[in-house]
């Protein structure tokens, strides 16, 4: 049975599983705006333990990509690449909307994930009412997030950190929406993802996915 470790930093907080097809034999996760690097391993260590699996009963390493916190997505990144080689397993790469959509499950309308990105825009995605991708991840505005809506559709689902602040907006453009939950990605949805997707052989490497320049660049050589 493929056993599978899942780590998340990307948002605001910290999280770690390790699951099977049977489910989820140990996880871990902590709320957290900071202090991501000093506490991903130790909770690895714990989860691992707890889950009473050495290195070698591993089969693959997954992790989100992004979108989210640049330093979160490349501490996670960097944990999962480094575990991963040092065990020689195959790595799976998960976005953190997937993991959102994973989490709020299926239903009768179709899913707008949407994450904070600090700024006044968002991070978002439409899922069908099944789960299924109807478009790709993106950086946008609320209105045009909203605007993007699956043609046809009278209501709609919202998940995601800053799916709280969109009921009204959604309402007003005529998507009678309901609130899903107000979370962010978590290690137990991105394994669920991962152990489907590598049975369809879609390991891959761990990539991060930004979908924008970061606010801070090196400065550029002097003429």
């Amino acid at each position: 049975m493929t056993r599978l470790l899942a780590l998340d930093c990307s948002a605001g907080a910290c999280s770690v599983a390790v699951s099977d097809a049977g489910g989820v034999l140990a996880a871990a996760g902590t709320a957290m705006n900071r202090g991501h690097a000093e506490a991903l391993m130790p909770m690895v260590e714990r989860v691992m333990a707890e889950a009473g699996l050495g290195w070698d009963r591993l089969d693959a390493v997954a992790a989100t990509v992004g979108p989210g916190s640049f330093t979160g997505v490349r501490i996670g990144l960097a944990a999962a690449r480094g575990i991963a080689l040092a065990a020689a397993l195959p790595t799976v790469p998960v976005t953190t909307l997937e993991a959102v959509a994973e989490a709020a499950g299926a239903g009768t309308a179709p899913l707008l994930v949407v994450l904070d990105t600090k700024r006044s825009d968002l991070y978002g995605q439409w899922f069908g009412a099944g789960g299924d991708a109807l478009d790709g991840p993106r950086v946008a505005t609320a209105a045009a997030l909203l605007a993007a809506r699956p043609a046809g559709a009278e209501g709609c689902r919202l998940a995601g950190d800053a799916a709280p602040g969109l009921l009204k907006a959604a309402g007003d453009a005529g998507l009678d929406p309901r609130l899903v939950a107000g979370f962010g990605p978590d290690a137990r949805a991105v394994a669920a993802v991962a152990l489907r997707r590598l049975a369809s052989g879609g390991a891959a490497p761990l990539t991060p996915l930004y979908l924008r320049a970061p606010d801070v660049t090196p400065p550029t050589a002097a003429r």
